[in-house]
């Protein structure tokens, strides 16, 4: 059951990282990494499905998933970039 919760979160974590690559592309992957953002999604949910299977123990199946996936999508925020306010110009690097 362990090695299912595991591919699961695996799996929860990469389709995070891709749904937010498709619906944020200018937003996410600081330092115009995309790589850097596939890996993180899994890599948090596998943490967050660790963790919550140490808290929970075992048979809880839908709450290790659901921590999974809570880890994974507030990990992928911290690589959220602020965006320009809408009516103010990008200024150059000469002004």
């Amino acid at each position: 059951m362990i090695l299912w919760e595991a591919l699961g979160s695996v799996l929860i974590g990469l389709a995070v990282s891709y749904g937010a690559l498709r619906w944020l592309p200018a937003r996410l992957g600081r330092f115009g990494s995309r790589k850097l953002t596939l890996g993180t999604g899994p890599v948090a949910a596998l943490f967050g499905a660790l963790l919550a299977h140490s808290v929970l123990g075992p048979g809880h199946v839908a709450g290790t998933l659901a921590a999974a996936l809570v880890v994974a999508v507030a990990l992928l925020s911290l690589l959220l970039r602020p965006g320009r306010p809408a009516g103010r110009p990008r200024r150059s690097a000469a002004a």
